[in-house]
């Protein structure tokens, strides 16, 4: 028999994931597991409203601006969490709401870390009147009331997602410009950013490959933070009828939309402001055990 016919009948292997990728798996099942508890409530509580966000249309009993009954019905029977004030399915918009909400205050934040992070990052590198340019014309900004400001650019601008989310953008990468600025300094006068200047390198690769690696955990943990309060002031622009329009479901609009209710012991008003206050807290649980592991102390 020939060797082509010995090799023929062999079973063939199955395909097996590659060393690193089981490695880096393992890794990251081992951090997981001495998390506090904290920390794994903030995980669940983050990951239900990601699913809530992205499974919204099959979750929803009823479309989003659908008027379905009458005006405030109570809760139970058809209406789960009763109507608004429309007669809209309260339990559908808080639904949608998490989709809205949260994914613009997300879209938010990653323009504010690419507009503040960016420009932070080149000041830190060039120095000189680059730096002094853009550090007070972050003064200045920094020196306005971010909600005040906001209202003003949004009054004068209309108040559509598209400009929502580019006036807080603007206004929110004057914080996220002056900590990567601080942290990319202490990286600059490093040996090995001085040696990639010294090959040639060009501004952008000793950005990518020489600073951004050694300054992400606090980026990464002020990504939280900052998402927390663009969220917040996203909601409380919604509320004071700036913010996200109707028929769009947000959570701050419904706040305002169904205050009314509290007169009357009803607690409905207070659904989506317990949204609101539940993520910003799973938040700030993440942030807190991931800056507790990147500073290197020990429980």
């Amino acid at each position: 028999m020939t060797e082509s016919a010995h090799t023929s009948d062999r079973p063939v292997a199955a395909a097996q994931p590659l060393p690193g990728r089981r490695s880096r798996r393992a890794r990251v099942w081992r951090v997981l597991r001495k998390a506090p508890p904290t920390a794994w409530f903030g995980l669940i509580v983050i990951g239900l409203y990601l699913f809530v966000a992205v499974g919204a249309p099959w979750l929803a009993p009823y479309p989003e601006s659908e008027l379905v009954g009458g005006a405030f019905e109570p809760w139970g029977g058809q209406f789960l969490l009763g109507t608004d004030q429309l007669g809209r399915d309260m339990l559908s918009r808080l639904i949608y709401g998490a989709r809205n909400t949260v994914g613009i205050a997300f879209l938010t934040t990653m323009l504010s870390f690419l507009l503040g992070g960016g420009l932070g990052l080149m000041a830190a590198i060039s120095g000189g009147w680059l730096d002094q340019v853009l550090g007070r014309a972050v003064d200045v900004l920094m020196s306005i009331p971010q909600l005040i400001f906001a209202l003003v650019l949004l009054s004068i601008l209309g108040s559509s997602i598209v400009n929502l989310i580019v006036v807080i953008a603007v206004l929110d990468s004057t914080r996220v410009f002056r900590l990567s600025r601080s942290v990319a300094q202490g990286v600059v006068v490093m040996d090995y950013v001085e040696a990639a200047r010294l090959r040639g390198e060009k501004l952008p690769w000793i950005m990518r490959r020489e600073i951004l690696p050694n300054i992400m955990p606090p980026l990464v943990a002020e990504f939280g933070l900052r998402f927390c309060f663009v969220f917040l002031t996203i909601s409380a622009l919604s509320f004071l009828g700036l913010g996200i329009k109707p028929p769009t479901a947000d959570w701050g609009s419904m706040v305002r939309d169904n205050a009314a209710l509290i007169t009357y012991g009803d607690v409905t008003p207070l659904l989506p402001a317990g949204a609101i206050a539940l993520l910003t807290v799973a938040v700030n649980f993440v942030v807190d055990w991931f800056l507790h592991k990147t500073s290197g102390l020990r429980e």
